[in-house]
């Protein structure tokens, strides 16, 4: 049944009016006034609803659509007091990790119809506190979280936990705040990349890593010591090298490769830790005139599409970013759509992968 008011709307005006209005953002009011509806009548047809008309609707929804009409969400966030937005908190976009866990995290937001907004702490405390408290601001339902290299103080996240904002922990974590995390399975990649290095013929090998308190340092190294424990290796602290910014300042790694040549006894394999770690070493032994892998040789933790084509291809280990990104996707949309307070927590450990390529199988 039609109403007078949308018979005569639909009848007395001209809707043709797309090249006559500015380049601004489509309101309910602006299709209203063009139609000579009422912002209800509108808003009822956009919804779909059973007191409007087929015909009205019809009219209504083309309309729309041939202004490129979307919803306001801030005036959405208002009505439903959520934004259907999400921040997350990365050290580097650039890192071919990072990267590979954004479009893990972007492929399950949209799909629950929820946005993401990315901000890059580039391993700064300062950094990740104003990115922190800026997204916060912006009134996102969740906060996806890895902490960068410098952070050991957790104040700026308890605070905003404590006001009930959901936060979930990806790769780097902290044991200080209760709520759900995603992890690789770190002791075991080590654990493998250094057993194959010991199973490639190699007894001096070294590892290269991350600032020392962070969690994922603390899983690799332990499964380094433990493979070299159980093939009744002797573990050397001047073989550990702690590159506090995880490569992203290459002169860190240069001076932690120089510090291993330059040993006594100086080692005939090295396992890095990260990606920028690990491409960096590669560099860095190059530019030295060391020969991998007959004179070193390596195995890194990266994701980088690009190992194969490396000189020598780089034996790796591989973290399922992709998964993790949606995994912690999954996990923050749980907190955030649950109808009473979560009080237990997982923290998900998911297997990383071991690549062997040319840079740790000696020449014969």
């Amino acid at each position: 049944m039609t109403t007078r008011e949308e018979s005569a709307g639909c009848t007395s005006k001209n809707v043709n009016l797309v090249s006559a209005m500015k380049f601004e953002a489509i309101t309910i009011k602006d299709i209203a006034k063009a139609l000579g509806l009422s912002t209800s009548t509108v808003s009822r047809a956009l919804r779909g609803s059973y007191e409007i008309s087929a015909e009205t609707k019809k009219l209504v929804l083309e309309y729309a659509e041939k202004l490129n009409y979307r919803p306001n969400p801030i005036a959405l966030s208002l009505k439903e007091k959520r934004s259907r937005s999400i921040g997350i908190v990365v050290c580097e976009i650039a890192n071919n990790f990072f990267s590979q866990v954004i479009n893990g995290i972007e492929s399950v937001a949209y799909k629950k119809g929820y946005y993401v907004i990315i901000s890059q702490s580039h391993e700064s405390y300062e950094r990740e506190v104003a990115n922190t408290q800026y997204l916060a601001s912006r009134s996102v339902d969740g906060l996806l979280v890895s902490l960068s290299t410098e952070t050991t103080d957790f104040s700026h996240l308890n605070k905003l936990h404590d006001k009930g904002l959901p936060i979930v922990f990806f790769d780097r974590i902290t044991e200080e705040m209760q709520t759900h995390k995603v992890i690789a399975n770190n002791f075991n990649g080590a654990y493998q990349a250094t057993e194959h290095l010991i199973k490639s013929g190699f007894k001096r090998i070294a590892h290269l890593t991350i600032a020392s308190h962070l969690s994922i340092t603390k899983e690799r190294l332990a499964g380094y010591k433990a493979a070299l424990a159980d093939h009744g290796l002797p573990f050397e602290e001047s073989l550990i090298k702690y590159c506090r910014y995880g490569g992203l300042v290459y002169s860190e790694t240069e001076q932690a490769v120089d510090a291993l040549l330059a040993l006594k006894k100086r080692p005939d394999a090295v396992v890095a830790a990260s990606d920028k770690l690990s491409t960096g070493c590669l560099t860095a032994l190059a530019k030295r005139k060391v020969r991998v892998p007959d004179d070193m040789g390596i195995v890194g933790f990266t994701n980088s599409q690009l190992a194969e084509i490396f000189h020598p291809p780089l034996t790796s280990v591989r973290q399922p970013a992709f998964e993790m990104g949606q995994v912690a996707m999954e996990m923050l949309i749980q907190i955030i759509e649950s109808k009473h307070p979560m009080t237990n927590y997982e923290t998900k450990v998911l297997n990383t992968e071991l690549t062997v390529r040319a840079s740790s199988v000696k020449s014969k």
